[in-house]
């Protein structure tokens, strides 16, 4: 294991855990009990025999997954199966998975529990509604306007540099591993933030009085400084409070706005024009405390899956944009640009709240620098890969088809810069 793996405890709880699903369900994590965290590993990118001969005489194991779409047909669920596919395939079909949609396990407040107690083996969780819990995943959360916000790029370009951001921060690995968690991809985007309205404008007099549904500390400041009012709540719930006039907006990312259908409640789309909106990096993909008792082979073919993983994000995000254009279109709306003054004002508030975090000694002092290192560094690689737009937001329905673009080369290029020196060895 790796350093920042190891820490990973075996307390008592996480130890009993294990031993229910032993005994519970033979063939899911920890089934192999002669071989718990054992046997022999395989080099990163080894050929498909050499993994083969590594996990030759191991037993079949059927973990639980939660991911976070709500079945198999929503646009968001392109990540969970990418991730499944490749685990299974690599690992000759010996890690397979009952998948429970739809959060019909745990919702978020009790999904880290779920995973510490051994109901669910690996889910996807957003770790943002929780600020208390996960101060690190909130600051970051904080900075993810440093990059441009158009639909392909900015897409691909923020979810990189956030992860590798993620990856690097001892603080913020320690807010899974002190709770027996193993982060798989601990820093997660689920698109840009825009705000979705039961009635058009985008100026500051159209925004003053509105109830505006939040998801995190950021877009609570951010209401307040165009003199809306912020009212919390999970996304399962925005569309009924939209449809009851209880909230008037949402500020929503494209793979909640493509896949729960609040456009028809609130088809009025606003986006910045040039930069993003702070706060996307909302989610982690996240292995729970029977993890280290997989055999060592098992646990690497699970954690390299990331790169398809990673992949299926970003289809996920540009699958639910595109729905979320249909969806406004369909809904009669209209996707328009901020008004000038509005967009300012929340600029404003956006840098406010990162000198806020390094005066409090949550952020480095260089922080945007450090920043604008990574969105360069990554709108390089971006473009040197090849990734382009095809077009604007409001006509991503006509020149994005779903699943057509392989971020494959992106992902394994974040994996190999980022990920790999937490691989489980």
């Amino acid at each position: 294991m790796t350093p920042r793996i190891r820490r990973i405890a075996r307390t008592a709880i996480g130890l009993a855990a294990v031993a229910g699903v032993v005994v519970g369900c033979a063939g899911s994590v920890g089934g192999n009990t002669a071989s718990e965290g054992s046997g022999e590993g395989f080099e990163y990118g080894a050929p498909q025999d050499e993994v083969a001969e590594a996990i030759a005489d191991l037993e079949p194991v059927t973990l639980t997954f939660q991911p976070g779409a709500s079945s198999q047909a929503s646009p968001t669920a392109a990540n969970a199966l990418a991730f499944t596919k490749a685990v299974e395939k690599r690992s000759g079909g010996k890690i397979s998975f009952n998948i429970a949609w739809g959060q019909s396990i745990a919702g978020y407040p009790e999904v880290e529990d779920a995973l510490a107690d051994g109901r669910i083996d690996i889910a996807y969780t957003a770790p943002i509604y929780f600020p208390d819990e996960h101060p690190m995943v909130d600051a970051y959360s904080k900075l993810t306007h440093y990059s441009e916000s158009s639909p392909l790029v900015g897409e691909a370009v923020s979810a990189a540099m956030m992860s590798e951001l993620g990856w690097n921060s001892e603080e913020l690995l320690a807010e899974y591993t002190d709770k027996g968690l193993v982060p798989l991809s601990p820093l997660m985007s689920a698109g840009d933030y825009y705000t979705a309205c039961s009635e058009p404008g985008t100026s500051l007099a159209d925004w003053d009085g509105r109830q505006m549904r939040i998801a995190s500390s950021a877009h609570a400041a951010i209401a307040e400084s165009i003199g809306s009012t912020g009212v919390s709540m999970e996304y399962g719930e925005t569309f009924e409070a939209l449809e009851r006039g209880t909230v008037d907006c949402t500020f929503v990312q494209p793979q909640v706005a493509g896949s729960t259908g609040i456009m028809e409640a609130a088809p009025y789309l606003g986006h910045f024009n040039g930069s993003r909106m702070t706060g996307s990096a909302t989610g982690a993909h996240l292995a729970g405390s029977g993890f280290e008792a997989l055999p060592l082979a098992y646990q690497q073919i699970i954690f390299d899956a990331q790169i398809d993983q990673f992949h299926g994000n970003l289809v996920s995000t540009m699958d639910a944009a595109r729905q979320m254009v249909v969806d406004t279109n369909s809904a009669g709306g209209s996707i328009d640009g901020f008004d000038p003054a509005a967009e300012e004002r929340i600029q404003q508030t956006e840098e406010g709240l990162v000198d806020d975090l390094i005066d409090e000694g949550r952020l480095d002092d260089d922080i945007k620098d450090q920043m604008a290192e990574l969105a360069d560094k990554w709108t390089g690689i971006v473009d040197e890969l090849g990734y382009k737009d095809g077009g604007s937001l409001e006509d991503l329905d006509q020149w994005y088809q779903p699943g057509s673009v392989d971020f494959r080369p992106l992902s394994k290029r974040l994996f190999e810069d980022a990920a790999l020196p937490h691989r489980p060895e």
